[in-house]
Formats: structure tokens, C-alpha cells, sequence
């Protein structure tokens, strides 16, 4: 790689440095003193030169190595970001074993699932509350000998023989170092671009989770190709903020980070994650949808709050840029008047490029944060293709697609309809070798040498890949009318009221939803309407909130055809939560969870019921239960008559 600050895309060829332990090896002996990490904790950012973290993660190597840990084990991760997660997942590539991320908020079934299902004989564990769901497991993780805690508070009282502390870690790292001082660089040396290195758990929208195989080397090369698309320079700020678990976060704050030599920085908690953001000022960053229809949805509660003259000026500014974007430019005066403000409150003033994947974003919201200035682009890819493998390029920007296709990644669209519809399959350089223990899922999804992704979608005549929606979850109404109940959900999601949204209508007569609203702005609304409430439960049931959320969805409506209309709608009595297996690690509906879950809800909407009764038991995070006896009311849209009349045609064709 060129040593200037100034990486040109062609110099995204790593040669023999095939490993993330050796690229880190070749950082800390070019660019030892240079910054390549920062954390913040108690208000402070420390800072880890790559020197600091070589040493980290030889002393982790030779410690683990020193306590038995052997080649082809697996070592696993568990916690919020931090230094200390990815200093332990180089750390176990280094000693020729596999890194297994872990979701910090899985509960203790997941957690157990996983362990035994890759043989995990070591867990790095954040904190104290990591240690207890390892702790309270028992018996149930037979195979995990030593249990890694990163933080010291709250382990003095804890006395079982597979705790170790990481300052203890880096002893025994340091003294066995001293004892032999090749044994690292041995080691290092001894790994192959072609050996797994790294299990990546899928989003398991529909069962629990399978562990994807990933090789080293291909991953490499495969962050290579990502870079050619989207060049980082040394000394560029990333902040780290989606789960290191997630196949995304691993190609930014680790492959990436290694191979263009720029600064992860962790931020100190979610809470603080804006603030943390614009003490920074970003060069990259990297959110999901959920997190970027929050920042949207945080933008608008601001404006709800401000005077009538703020209002005023934001419309205009908003209407000036919007108007600009449309014909492919900027609007200097939208930028004098909010735009430059706006992206320096929310720390994007520096941005070079911003991305979202993981799941869908709706266009116009798309369109938002392009319109205030800030360079988004969407991503396609899957956990079994080491993440993204598409990119819009930075002049050809498509508000509708995903892009277009790295240069070592190759797409198809097989089984076409009529209008062009049909499958994306997929190759590219960094895909998987398989699932851990699933030879018949491997097998399903690879035919030929190519990855059949499930989802529908088409090409454009530019070249841009449009993704529509799984196939599995398109579907018809009982008169035939096909819809995307993802695309009609995105479109809801914009709305800063509306924080998630199932689309129903799969062999009924008419479109319905379920939606959940968004607490921060519906409580903050209600409040400036003098409403009264006391929780979640009780602001989804006042009629204000409902004629608003109606008022939400007619203006999509407006928007969609005739045929594929919201008919009814009813307000859930709570938010959608992945404990609950309502949503996936990464927040993709589990489309089938609902159906079975809220059955009798969904049958309300469409027996013409005015009203449903709940008498529901809902666990809480810590464990704690409450009761929820409430009456969900159905809301019809547009005209009264409408979902009734075409009830009433479907029975006579019936």
C-alpha cells in the first residue's frame, strides 16, 4: 500500500497481506505512533496509536494460546463496541482460531445457542452484566473454559475459576512475550488467506440465527473492492456505533479501518451518540435505516418545538433544497438559511460519503438527507457475501435502487416476469464457504457458485439494481392485487409519528397495517396538545392520537395506488422489540412472529370489528412482568364505506 496520505483507489491491493493480523503488524511498523482507535469514557476520549493496539492484540494471542486455547477453537464476543471486542476478534485470527460476534442485548437463550453451536471455549464479556447472562448459563456452556471481563466494577464479588480479568490477559500476554519473543510473529506468519477466520451469525428472520463461514483473506479482498468504490485516506474519522456482531460493522471498523488505515472511534454509550458524533465530526459513517429515520424523526420534534419564524424559514429551506436536488444541484441560499446549521448540529459537517444498509430505506427519506447535504448512499449485500457488494457511486446517486455492483462482485436477475421482476443472485469475491453445521442450507442457497439472495428485484436502464422486497414476503390480496408490504411500510416510516409498520392484505380483500407509534414524538406532540397520559399504552389508545395517525397515513395513501391503499389501521399496545422475537438483531420484521403472535388482532381488523379487547401479560429486559388490559380501536381511512364496500364485493365474487 502508498505510504501518502492520500490513498488513490488503485492502491487497494493488499498482496501477502492477507490476514488482519498481518496488516495490523505492517500498521504498527510503518505508522506505529499514528492514531488508530479512540474511545470515550467519562467524558473523556483516549486515544490507542496502532502501536497500542498490535500489542494489545499479540498479548491477547499469546495469553489465550499460554491457557490452552488451541488453532480451529472459537473465541467469542460479547458486549457493546469497544476497543477490547476487536483487539479480541484480531487476536484469535492471529492464533489461527474463529471469531464469533455476539449481539449484546441477546438474551440468555441465544446467547447459550450460539456458544454450543460454534464450541466456544473463550468469551470476551464487556461488563458485569455480560459476565451474570455468561455466569447464570452454567452447565448450559459446557465447552467455554475462560470467561474475559473488560470491565473491572462490580467483579470483586464473583468467584468462578473461568473469570479472568483482561488486565490479567495482557500479564500473562506480556510475560510470555519476554519468555519468546517470535512465538506472535510465528504465529502471524502461519496464517493463510484461505483459513476461516471469522463466524458471522444472519439476521434469522424467520428461525434462529445460522453461522456463516467467512475466509480471512477473502474478506480482505473483499474490503479492497469496497474501498475502490468508496475511497478512505489515513487519518479519516469513523464512528463506531451499529453492533460489531453485524457483518457491516465488521467491514468498516475492522477490515476497512486495517486497510485505509482510518480512526474507529467508539462513542461512550448510545445515549450520547449525537454528541459524541459532532465532537468527532465524521468523515464516514455508517447507519442503519432505523437510526437515520431517528436522526429524521429527532429533526422534526426539534422543529415542533421551535417558533413560528423557524418553521417558516426550515419549509422554505427544505422546499429551495428539495427543488435544487430535483434538477441534480445544491441550493446555495437553503444552505445559508439551514442546511450548514442543521448538518453541524448533527455532526455531519465533515462527511465525505455516508451509507445505510441492513434493511430498506424508504426513497424519501433518501431524499431528506440528501437534500440537507449529506452524501448517503445505499447499500445491497448479505452476511454470506462479507456485507455490501453494492454502492451508488458518488455523481450517480438513485434515490429508488441500490446502486451498482463492486468490481469483483457480479449480479444477475433470474426468473423474470413481464415487467422485469425476478431474483437477484449473486457472486462475489468475499463469499462464504458455508453455514457452521447446515450442509443442506449451503447447498439451498448456493447453486452453481452463485448466492440466491430471496429477494425480488430488477435492473434499471442505467444499470442500478431496484430491490423490491423478499420474495416470500410479496404477496396478493384476495382480488389479486400483488403489493410490497416493504415498500409500503418505508413510506409510513418517514412519517416522524410513525416509528414501525406491518403491512397485512396476504389473501384478504383489502390492505390494513399495524402500527406502532414513535414515543419521543407522539408523547412530546400530546404534550403540546394538552393531552393527558401515563405510558406507552395509554398515549396509542386517545382518540387525538388516532384521528393524527390517521391524518399520517392518508398522506401516504395519497401517494400509492387505488388497489394498494391502507384500508384500516390499528395502534399496537406496545413497541415491536427484537427480545420478544418480534424483530431481528438488525430490526427486519418477523413477519411470521407477528401473524401468530397478534392473530386475533389481525382477525379483528378484517371480521369489520370496531374494536379489539387486550388482557396480555408482557415481560420486561430485567425480567419483571406487567399486565396490559386495554381495547385497541380499528381505524378506517378515507371513506367510511371503502374497506366495507370492498368487503362486501369480495364476499359476492366469492
Amino acid at each position: 500500500m502508498s505510504r501518502s496520505n492520500h490513498t488513490s483507489a488503485a492502491a487497494f491491493e493488499m498482496g501477502t497481506l492477507d490476514t488482519f493480523p498481518k496488516i495490523l503488524r505492517h500498521n504498527a511498523a510503518n505508522w506505529g505512533k499514528d492514531i488508530a482507535m479512540r474511545e470515550k469514557e467519562f467524558g473523556i476520549w483516549s486515544e490507542f496509536s496502532w502501536q497500542d493496539y498490535h500489542n494489545r492484540v499479540k498479548w491477547m494471542a499469546l495469553a489465550f494460546n499460554h491457557l490452552g486455547i488451541s488453532a480451529k477453537a472459537t473465541v467469542a464476543l460479547l458486549g457493546d463496541n469497544r476497543p477490547e471486542w476487536v483487539w479480541g476478534e484480531v487476536a484469535a485470527h492471529a492464533m489461527g482460531c474463529f471469531s464469533l460476534g455476539i449481539y449484546q442485548d441477546s438474551l440468555h437463550e441465544e446467547v447459550a445457542y450460539l456458544l454450543n453451536r460454534s464450541n466456544a471455549q473463550v468469551v470476551v464479556a464487556e461488563d458485569e452484566e455480560q459476565c451474570d447472562k455468561l455466569l447464570e448459563l452454567g452447565e448450559q456452556i459446557p465447552a467455554v473454559k475462560y470467561i474475559v471481563y473488560c470491565d473491572p466494577r462490580g467483579m470483586r464479588k464473583y468467584d468462578d475459576k473461568r473469570l479472568i480479568s483482561i488486565e490479567d490477559i495482557y500479564r500473562i500476554g506480556q510475560e510470555v512475550d519476554n519468555q519468546t519473543p517470535r512465538l506472535y510473529d510465528n504465529l502471524v506468519d502461519a496464517g493463510k488467506a484461505d483459513d476461516i477466520a471469522i463466524y458471522c451469525t444472519t439476521s434469522g428472520t424467520t428461525s434462529k440465527p445460522k453461522i456463516v463461514l467467512l475466509q480471512g483473506g477473502k474478506f480482505v479482498e473483499h474490503c479492497c473492492s469496497y474501498l475502490r468504490a468508496d475511497p478512505r485516506a489515513p487519518g479519516d474519522n469513523y464512528v463506531s456505533v451499529l453492533p460489531l456482531p453485524w457483518i457491516m460493522e465488521q467491514v468498516y471498523a475492522v477490515g476497512q479501518s486495517l486497510i485505509a488505515r482510518q480512526i474507529v472511534n467508539f462513542v461512550e454509550e448510545q445515549e450520547t451518540m449525537m454528541a459524541d458524533l459532532r465532537e468527532i465530526g465524521p468523515s464516514f459513517v455508517l447507519l442503519a435505516p432505523r437510526v437515520w429515520e431517528g436522526i429524521l424523526a429527532d429533526v422534526k420534534a426539534r422543529m415542533m418545538d421551535s417558533t413560528p419564524l423557524k418553521q417558516k424559514l426550515f419549509d422554505f429551506a427544505m422546499a429551495r433544497a428539495e427543488q435544487r436536488l430535483a434538477q441534480g444541484k445544491r441550493s446555495t441560499l437553503a444552505d445559508i438559511i439551514l442546511m450548514k446549521a442543521l448538518r453541524d448540529r448533527l455532526g455531519f459537517s465533515f462527511l465525505k460519503s455516508a451509507a445505510t444498509g441492513g434493511a430498506a430505506m424508504g426513497p424519501d427519506t433518501f431524499k431528506f438527507f440528501q437534500s440537507i447535504g449529506v452524501p448517503l448512499r445505499q447499500l445491497y449485500g448479505q452476511t454470506e457475501m462479507c456485507g455490501a457488494y453494492t454502492i451508488h457511486h458518488e455523481d450517480d446517486v438513485d434515490y429508488d435502487s441500490v446502486g451498482v455492483a463492486f468490481d469483483t462482485a457480479e449480479l444477475q436477475v433470474i426468473n423474470s416476469d413481464s415487467e422485469g421482476v425476478g431474483e437477484v443472485i449473486a457472486k462475489t469475491v468475499g463469499m462464504f464457504c458455508g453455514y457452521l453445521g447446515d450442509q443442506a442450507a449451503y447447498d439451498e442457497d448456493v447453486q452453481e457458485g452463485w448466492m440466491h439472495t430471496g429477494d425480488a428485484g430488477y435492473f434499471k436502464p442505467n444499470g442500478h439494481l431496484v430491490v423490491i422486497d423478499r420474495i416470500k414476503d410479496l404477496a396478493k390480496t384476495s382480488n389479486g392485487i400483488q403489493y410490497s408490504p416493504q415498500y409500503i411500510e418505508n413510506k409510513l416510516k418517514f412519517s416522524s409519528f410513525i416509528g414501525e409498520a406491518v403491512i397485512l392484505g396476504k389473501d384478504k380483500p383489502y390492505l390494513s397495517a399495524i402500527l406502532c407509534i414513535r414515543f419521543s414524538i407522539v408523547s412530546k406532540w400530546a404534550e403540546q396538545q394538552g393531552l393527558a397520559f401515563t405510558n406507552y399504552t395509554n398515549l396509542s389508545t386517545l382518540p387525538e392520537v388516532y384521528e393524527q395517525l390517521t391524518k399520517e397515513v392518508e398522506v401516504v395513501n395519497s401517494s400509492l395506488p387505488d388497489a394498494q391503499k391502507i384500508n384500516k389501521f390499528i395502534l399496537l399496545y406496545k413497541e415491536l422489540d427484537a427480545d420478544d422475537g418480534e424483530l431481528t438483531r438488525t430490526r427486519k420484521v418477523r413477519r411470521g412472529v407477528i401473524a401468530d403472535k397478534y392473530g386475533e388482532i389481525i382477525d379483528s381488523i378484517y371480521n369489520d370489528d370496531d374494536h379489539v379487547d387486550i388482557d396480555t401479560v408482557i415481560t420486561f429486559q430485567d425480567g419483571t412482568k406487567s399486565r396490559i388490559k386495554t381495547q385497541l380501536q380499528v381505524a378506517t381511512v378515507g371513506s367510511p364505506d371503502l374497506a366495507a364496500n370492498v368487503s362486501v364485493e369480495q364476499r359476492r365474487a366469492s
